[in-house]
C-alpha cells in the first residue's frame, strides 16, 4: 500500500473498493488490477509432476510449474517460459487449458490478485533425470494425483486446478489422462 501518493506526495491516497488508489488532492488514480498466472499440470503414465516449493510463500508444500504472465507476453508464451525456468522443459504448444481460478498471492507485505489459468499435457515416458530444477524449488516428483491431499498444495488455485484435474480425469474428458 501507498502511504505517499505518487504523483503529487500527499498522505491523502486512499485504497478503495479493494481495487483502486486515489488521491483527491491531485485526481491521481491507479487501478490495482488481477495479474494474470499459469500453472501446467504434467503426466506421465499416471502421475503428475508436482514441484516443492523452496520459498515463501507456501514453502514446502506442492506447486505446479507456472507463474506470473510477463508484461507483453500471452499465457501460453508465459507458460512456456516458466517451464523452461523451473524445470528446464518446455511443453510446446500441446497443452491445453482445462482451469482458471482467481488466486492471491501474498508476498514481501503486499497480496497480488491474481487470475491463474492452469493448462495439461501428457508425456509418455518423461521423468524427473529429463527435468533441471531451478533454486525456486526444492524438489520435482512425479506423484499419483489421487494420493495428494489437498493440504499440501500451495494455494487455493492448485488445489482447486488439482480437484478440476482428478474431476476432468474421472469424467472422462481429458484423453490422455
Amino acid at each position: 500500500m501507498f502511504t505517499f501518493c505518487p504523483s503529487c506526495a500527499s498522505r491523502n491516497i486512499r485504497f478503495e473498493n479493494n481495487k483502486v488508489f486515489s488521491c483527491p488532492d491531485c485526481g491521481f488514480l491507479l487501478y490495482h488490477n488481477t495479474a494474470a498466472a499459469t500453472g501446467c499440470v504434467i503426466s506421465s503414465g499416471g502421475r503428475i509432476l508436482v514441484l516443492v516449493r523452496n520459498r515463501e510463500p507456501s514453502k514446502g508444500k506442492y506447486d505446479f510449474p507456472g507463474g506470473f504472465v510477463d508484461p507483453g507476453e500471452g499465457a501460453l508464451d508465459g507458460l512456456r517460459r516458466e517451464c523452461r525456468e523451473e524445470i528446464g522443459w518446455d511443453p510446446g504448444s500441446g497443452v491445453t487449458l482445462f482451469a482458471s481460478f482467481p488466486n492471491t498471492y501474498p508476498y514481501k507485505g503486499f497480496t497480488y490478485n491474481t487470475c491463474d489459468l492452469f493448462f495439461t499435457i501428457d508425456v509418455p515416458g518423461l521423468s524427473e533425470s529429463d527435468l533441471r530444477l531451478d533454486d525456486e524449488n526444492a524438489a520435482v516428483q512425479f506423484v499419483r494425483p489421487e494420493t495428494i491431499s489437498p493440504d499440501d498444495m500451495a494455494f487455493d488455485s492448485t488445489r482447486r486446478a488439482l480437484a478440476a484435474y482428478l474431476e476432468l480425469g474421472q469424467n472422462g474428458l481429458s484423453g490422455n489422462m
